[in-house]
């Protein structure tokens, strides 16, 4: 590892509580210049990946009974992984990712951001100002440029948040640090680890001459998760041998277009948890699970009685990894996304283009998300490490607003100059793409960045329609 980038990932390790003598099995190289910000995104997009893939080859030597292989980051693999979203194809066709109503708004004082990519968050916007579901998309946006410029940013986000929809007002980092809500981030640890219990060792059984190498072969996911972030983290987990169970509630459907990007590696059902029989399903499910991981704001899945205590409880020795927007503090309770995220903790100004009559910036990527699935992935399979001898079940807790503190405040802002050996090599996202044709058509989609010697180059099945899949585990029966 080169002197100039070492902090970040070294940091990163460290919050994983990860063996400091094992980074030198650690190499990067390619391109120079990828994911340019005036914050250190490119740091921030390595650093995730290679403590996951490191995270990953540490538990694939335990258990192979070998010597930990090496492991190689790409930065164009990174690079064009944490713009996942913006390569995929569909048949051809491209995703949509922002609908119209999610973008900023002048204010009275400045600029407020909204999020309205789910029907029933758009309608919860427009109810605020009194307009129909069915309004058109245009005039819509007229209403709503109307109605925001003579109003303030923060009464505005209240207001909306009080409709249940999505809006945050854009502040400075100073401002967010200042405030409650930025106090109480900044004083948590980027990886939040917590030994729950003193549940028995419960090991799986050793990989004996496996190609490719899978570290998770054998273990079973729950995956409680959305949108970006969360399935990053589980589409990881199955790539490296885990059979991942995706869980959706009928009634909060997510976008089929999110679910092609994120979805590889995995199956889905659909499973309402407030029906009896759901969540006896559920019960069901968690008695044969090793790894839950918990995508949604602080309370949603608590009213099912499904806290990291009674999980530990029905299922001793499970790992339980768990996201949220906006962490601990004032805001915890509230939904979140990587675009709001940025807004609030000032990301988005330091962004901003020169001129006050722009509205502020944004990343380069959607990094907070894609970054926060990487660690949490490698949060993960650390804790497995840790349990393999020790047992105990394992808690681990991330969020985008701490992820956030960690590119604003602590990492490295000096650029990467290059290769290991001082060349730049030419970036080609093509090299990094391929094809794959499944039951949603024939996706054209990123390869995985995280890796190491003798893992697999691809996820093992691509995504299914959600839901299409029966509530048992592979093998099962």
């Amino acid at each position: 590892m080169s002197d100039a980038h070492v902090s970040g990932t070294r940091q990163a390790w460290a919050a994983l509580g990860g063996d400091p003598a094992l980074l030198p099995h650690l190499v990067t190289g390619g391109p120079a210049g990828l994911l340019p910000a005036r914050l250190p995104v490119m740091e921030l997009a390595r650093s995730s990946v290679a403590v996951c893939s490191l995270a990953a080859a540490e538990l694939a030597a335990l258990r192979a009974a070998r010597p930990v292989p090496r492991v190689r980051v790409d930065d164009g693999a990174v690079a064009t992984a944490f713009t996942s979203e913006r390569h995929l194809r569909i048949d051809g066709r491209a995703p949509t990712s922002f609908a119209p109503l999610s973008r900023f708004w002048r204010t009275a004082d400045g600029w407020v951001r909204t999020h309205a990519n789910y029907p029933h968050h758009r309608a919860r916007l427009l109810g605020t100002l009194g307009l129909p579901e069915d309004i058109p998309d245009p005039a819509a946006a007229d209403a709503v440029a109307a109605s925001f410029a003579g109003r303030r940013g923060d009464e505005i986000e209240e207001t909306v948040y009080a409709a249940g929809g999505l809006a945050v007002a854009a502040r400075t980092p100073g401002e967010w640090a200042a405030g409650p809500r930025g106090a109480a981030v900044r004083d948590t640890p980027l990886v939040d680890r917590v030994r729950l219990d003193d549940a028995p060792v419960r090991r799986t059984a050793p990989l004996t001459g496996e190609s490719p190498l899978l570290p998770l072969a054998g273990l079973r996911v729950l995956d409680l998760t959305r949108v970006i972030a969360g399935p990053v983290a589980t589409r990881t987990l199955a790539l490296l041998g885990a059979d991942v169970l995706r869980i959706d509630a009928p009634k909060l459907p997510e976008s089929p277009d999110a679910h092609s990007d994120t979805g590889f590696g995995k199956r889905s059902v659909d499973l309402d948890l407030a029906d009896r029989r759901g969540a006896d399903v559920f019960d069901e499910l968690l008695a044969g699970a090793d790894v839950v991981v918990i995508g949604y704001r602080p309370g949603s899945v608590e009213r099912f009685g499904l806290t990291p205590e009674s999980l530990a409880a029905r299922r001793p020795g499970v790992v339980i990894g768990r996201l949220s927007a906006w962490g601990h503090g004032p805001w915890a309770g509230r939904r979140g996304f990587d675009s709001l995220v940025q807004v609030a903790t000032g990301i988005a100004s330091v962004e901003a283009p020169d001129g006050a009559e722009h509205p502020p910036g944004a990343l380069p990527a959607q990094a907070l998300d894609h970054g926060t699935g990487y660690l949490l992935a490698a949060a993960v399979l650390r804790a497995l490490t840790g349990q393999h001898e020790e047992g105990g079940s394992r808690l681990v807790t991330l969020s985008l607003a701490r992820t956030a503190a960690w590119l604003l405040d602590e990492l490295p802002a000096a650029p990467r100059p290059g290769t290991r050996d001082g060349a730049a090599d030419p970036y080609d996202p093509e090299k990094w793409l391929t094809e794959t044709d499944g039951p949603l058509g024939r996706l054209r989609h990123v390869l995985p960045p995280v890796g190491f010697d003798g893992s697999p180059a691809d996820w093992s099945r691509p995504p299914g329609p959600l839901g299409s899949d029966a509530p048992v585990w592979l093998g099962a029966g």
